[in-house]
């Protein structure tokens, strides 16, 4: 996003370009309404309501039936991002479509996860999957489970992103800090990931939980610490990097 604020990138010029995309595929939108709006409420938000507002805008100007708006949506995707980059800058413009789907389709929940996989594939759907995993977490959870062996590495990172209790911009995801062990699972699937993409989720989701729920976390890097596979290794360093940089005496023995 270059030098620009944040904000900068979800104004006006994000409403243009998406009317542009959308309207290749759904002749119906009515682009001029639609940027209009942005246009006249955008300027004092900040990024997060700036986001909140093409979401509403985006449902306000597509169909009303959810599963006919998110196809019309789903269509503008494009290929998806084969690098582990990109997410903010060459696929910025879809954020607006995973907070809409985020927003807008919990009552779709299949639907929805679908969507959020697809997205995930391009831009993120760390901060969309959230509100599904607070209404459904039995759910989300078999969806995540498959996610974390998808041969896409973008899908297997939202596997323990989407999951982490602390993330920037988002509510804090309390539903599995009393019981940390199907989060674990779902990690343990990942920790011999070649993606440094997924590696790099993993060690900051136990560098959360080492904060939430140290104990069952230290417990658990214990046992990954015995590994000799270089991804898990490098996942325990990652992870443990605070309290080394503490002088904590159990971290620095692990590494």
């Amino acid at each position: 996003m270059g030098d620009m604020k944040i904000k900068d990138w979800f104004g006006v010029n994000l409403a243009e370009l998406l009317s542009k995309k959308i309207s290749a595929g759904y002749p119906g939108f009515n682009d001029k309404a639609y940027i209009a709006a942005v246009r006249k409420a955008y300027s004092p938000l900040e990024y997060k309501d700036r986001l909140a507002l093409h979401a509403i805008e985006l449902n306000n100007h597509l169909p009303a039936n959810y599963e006919d708006a998110l196809s019309i949506l789903l269509d503008t995707l494009g290929p998806e991002n084969p690098e582990e980059t990109g997410m903010f800058t060459n696929y910025w413009w879809i954020m607006p479509i995973a907070h809409y789907v985020q927003e807008y389709g919990q009552g779709s929940f299949d639907l929805s996860m679908k969507a959020i996989y697809e997205i995930t594939k391009r831009n993120t759907g760390e901060f969309a999957i959230r509100p599904y995993i607070s209404q459904d977490p039995k759910a989300a959870l078999k969806y995540m489970k498959r996610w974390a062996k998808d041969k896409n590495f973008h899908p297997r990172r939202l596997a323990s992103e989407g999951l982490r209790p602390k993330l920037p911009w988002a509510k804090k995801l309390t539903v599995f800090l009393d019981e940390p062990q199907p989060v674990f699972d779902i990690l343990e699937l990942l920790k011999e990931d070649s993606s440094k993409f997924v590696q790099k989720s993993v060690g900051n989701h136990l560098n959360d939980m080492l904060k939430e729920r140290p104990k069952p976390t230290m417990a658990l890097l214990k046992e990954w610490a015995k590994s000799k596979h270089p991804s898990t290794k490098w996942i325990v360093k990652h992870a443990l990097r605070n309290l080394v940089k503490q002088g904590d005496e159990t971290a620095l023995k692990l590494i």
